[in-house]
């Protein structure tokens, strides 16, 4: 058993069972109204996907308590280290900005801003300078 009470073993004949207090919400199957078979299977054909399904939802009731477990784990590793949730996140943005600022789209925008903002500036110039020489016309 981990440090959290469960068993994470997947070979374990325990796997994935939480203290009582923690259970998995079960789909409810039990009231509801049992689907007509689809068309062209047999009665064994429709009994073995059923088993399967049966299967595969047990499995998935167990990967959620195992990957809850390890987010538990995750948790306690995070806070022994003193990392906090602020720095995760302040990671992940500096990681994400990092990504943006590498993609093409953002080269290509970075580019055209910087041109249009190399025009602008030289317009404004270019209005500065005939708003001087009229004043000092006008003096």
């Amino acid at each position: 058993m981990d440090s959290a009470g469960q068993d994470i073993n997947l070979n374990s004949p325990n796997k994935g069972l939480l203290p009582d207090a923690m259970t998995d919400v079960p789909v409810d199957t039990v009231g509801a109204a049992p689907m007509p078979a689809a068309e062209g299977l047999t009665e064994a054909e429709e009994e073995e996907l059923r088993a399967e399904l049966a299967k595969v939802e047990e499995e998935i009731a167990t990967l959620r308590q195992v990957l809850a477990a390890k987010e538990r784990h995750c948790g306690e590793l995070r806070r022994k280290l003193g990392l906090s949730a602020l720095e995760g996140l302040k990671q992940n943005l500096t990681r994400s900005w990092h990504d943006v600022q590498g993609s093409p789209a953002y080269k290509k925008t970075q580019e055209t801003l910087s041109q249009a903002g190399q025009k602008t500036s030289a317009a404004l110039s270019t209005v500065g300078s005939a708003i001087s020489r009229k004043l000092g016309d006008m003096r």
